[in-house]
Formats: C-alpha cells, sequence, structure tokens
C-alpha cells in the first residue's frame, strides 16, 4: 500500500491525501467530507470496502480508483484493474475512467451481486477470521458448510416482463459480471448496461451445483434447465417466510425484496479492456 501511495505522489498532476477509517459504516460520510477538495478516491479494500463506499460516492460524484486489497476482488476483475498493486495503481494515473452502474435492494447499494438463499447463508458462515486465516480456501470452506444444510425455499419472481412461482436454492441479481471470486453472473453482462441479471437455482438437491461449476466459472448455467434466467431493470422477490438478502458479501436487509438498476451512477478508473465494461463491438 505504501508503493502505491509514493507511486501517485510521484505523478506530478497527483498530490495524494492519506485518510484512515476505522469503520465501515464511516467511510462513505468521509468520502463526502471531503469531496470539496478532492478530485478523486481511491480505495484500498475487496469488494466489501468498497460496497461500503458506494453511498459516499453517489453523493460526492467524484471519481474511484480501486486498489485490489482483498480476498475476491470482483468489482475490481469485472473493470479489468489486476491484484498487481503497481499495475492497478498506474490504471488511476493513466486516467481511463468510464460511468457505471449501481444496483439497489431495498435501499442498499452494490457492485456485483445480491441474493438470497445459498450466497446469504455462506456470508453468514464466512466470517472475518475465516478469510483473514484462510483467504480464497476459506470460501471453498464455507461453501462446503453451506451446501450440506442447503434446503430450497418457496419464492415468488417479478419483473416488468413475467412473474414465476419458484422452488430454488438461490436467487441471484447482479449488475457487475463477477461474483463470488471470479464466477459470471451472466457470460455477457456489463457492469454499465442499464440492465440487471437474475438467476434462480430451482434445484432439490445442491449436490447438482457440483455438476454446474464450469457453466458458473463462464456464466453459462442458464443453459441447464433447473436455471430460471430473467434480464430486467427492476424486480420484486417474496418469500414465504423471511430470508437474509447478501449484497457484495454484506447482510444488508431481508425479503420481501426489491431489486432496480441505477444506471451510470458512479464514475471509475478501469482497465482498456475491462471485461466487464461495454465496448463498440458490443454494442455492434
Amino acid at each position: 500500500m505504501e508503493a502505491a501511495v509514493e507511486q501517485l505522489d510521484r505523478h506530478e498532476d497527483i498530490a495524494v491525501t492519506i485518510a484512515d477509517c476505522t469503520a465501515r459504516e464511516k467511510l462513505s460520510p468521509l468520502i463526502v467530507e471531503r469531496r470539496e477538495d478532492s478530485d478523486l478516491v481511491v480505495l484500498g479494500g475487496g469488494d466489501g470496502t468498497i460496497n461500503a463506499a458506494a453511498r459516499g460516492l453517489v453523493e460526492a460524484q467524484i471519481p474511484l480508483g480501486i486498489l485490489p486489497l482483498g480476498t475476491a476482488n470482483d468489482l475490481a476483475r469485472t473493470l479489468g484493474i489486476p491484484e498487481d498493486l503497481e499495475e492497478a495503481t498506474q490504471i488511476i494515473i493513466d486516467g481511463n475512467r468510464r460511468r457505471i452502474d449501481l444496483g439497489e435492494v431495498n435501499g442498499a447499494l452494490f457492485f456485483n451481486v445480491a441474493s438470497i438463499g445459498l450466497s446469504a447463508d455462506l456470508a453468514s458462515e464466512l466470517t472475518s477470521d475465516m478469510k483473514k486465516k484462510f483467504g480464497k480456501i476459506g470460501y471453498a470452506l464455507a461453501a462446503v458448510s453451506v451446501l450440506l444444510r442447503a434446503t430450497p425455499f418457496r419464492a415468488t419472481i417479478e419483473s416488468e416482463r413475467a412473474k414465476a412461482r419458484a422452488l430454488t436454492l438461490q436467487i441471484a441479481i447482479g449488475n457487475g459480471l463477477f461474483y463470488g471470486g471470479g464466477m459470471a453472473i451472466e457470460r455477457d453482462a456489463k457492469i454499465d448496461d442499464g440492465t440487471l441479471d437474475l438467476y434462480s437455482l430451482e434445484m432439490r438437491r445442491a449436490w447438482k451445483l457440483a455438476l454446474m461449476a464450469k457453466a458458473f466459472r463462464f456464466g453459462d448455467h442458464g443453459a441447464w434447465r433447473e436455471v430460471r434466467v430473467d434480464h430486467a431493470q427492476e424486480f420484486h422477490i417474496r418469500t414465504r417466510r423471511r430470508h437474509p438478502i447478501n449484497a457484495d458479501g454484506e447482510l444488508v436487509s431481508h425479503t420481501p425484496a426489491h431489486f432496480r438498476i441505477l444506471p451510470k451512477a458512479i464514475e471509475v478508473f478501469t482497465g482498456k479492456n475491462a471485461p466487464g465494461i461495454t465496448t463498440v463491438e458490443d454494442v455492434a
């Protein structure tokens, strides 16, 4: 981190001011407080840290640079930002910026994905201590524990195009491309396309997910008959009993859930070949 600060400070057009934040809930107010004397904000951390800054970034409307220091770094992966800190810092110096969407569920903002079911259970299981001790392996250990206890639940899924009742293990709604340490929410998902991408795992046995691992890695899981997919700007999800909602790895609310897209909500520094950003070829 110190090397990244020095790299930024060496640039003639950048003067770095360091601000430490000791609690998640203080990050957005800190960004808003500093907006008058700052042209950009650089965050060192993972998806949870960046999620904590979302509300402040929307209000302050100053560009975000990311130094990926977390476990999964899914937003950085979507934006084409490498885990090498020197390369990530150079992206900020190069100044390639794009406006991206944010997702919102029951008033809570998210960059990558919000979900009900398995991922919310995983967020409860995957403690901070487990992340620190095991890193990415901690995700696998927690996932095994969650899958062994998994049971489907009943839900109603409603968008502007359709309404369906489902018996499901998980409903996930993505804004970006990557989540869960590199899985794709949908092969062609983009974080600036003004659309949310939904999938629902409508199977009775969680063990079948092991057969779908490759499909989830590349975002092709919608080809399986047990997986419902949809794309919309808004979704309403209701469940028979209250279920927690996980947004970017944090438990933020409970069902019933209202999801919506906030198009082009903030500006971020991105790599030039970011897989989760719309290109001329995508539009064509």
